[in-house]
């Protein structure tokens, strides 16, 4: 798994399929739930008329992590949830999320840094979990 400033990411042995389906498996069992999803791809060749390769964003969301940070800090609400990407890159398929801890230290709150460590150790899970066949 690598780091970047604002997302842990791996690639994937798994099909792009089999990847959406190992990365909803690993966010439920850990506690998250999917609000939205976006079809990059389906939204880019209908606005703009562009093919590109499959992508898609799952927006993921920790209620009790949520529920703590939105309390210290409503604010917070303009970097929910916690997007989780599935996409296919030169013939290989990437599986990213945000890093949590990185995204709230933008706000510069002290009290939410466990929130981001807690939130983040456990998308780090659910990328790791589709590093392997």
């Amino acid at each position: 798994m690598r780091e970047t400033s604002v997302a842990f990411e791996a690639p994937s042995p798994l099909s792009f399929e089999d990847a959406v389906a190992r990365a909803r498996t690993a966010l439920a069992a850990e506690g998250f739930g999917v609000l939205t999803e976006i079809d990059v791809r389906a939204t880019l060749k209908a606005k703009l008329g562009v093919e590109g390769e499959a992508y898609l964003i799952l927006g993921a969301c920790h209620p009790p992590s949520a529920h703590q940070a939105l309390t210290l800090a409503p604010e917070v609400g303009v970097l929910l949830p916690c997007n989780v990407t599935i996409s296919v890159e030169g013939g290989t398929t990437v599986v990213r999320a945000m890093d949590p801890e990185a995204v709230l230290g933008v706000i510069g709150r002290p009290d939410l840094a466990d929130v981001g460590m807690r939130v983040g150790a456990a998308l780090r899970r659910v990328v790791a979990s589709c590093e392997k066949p």
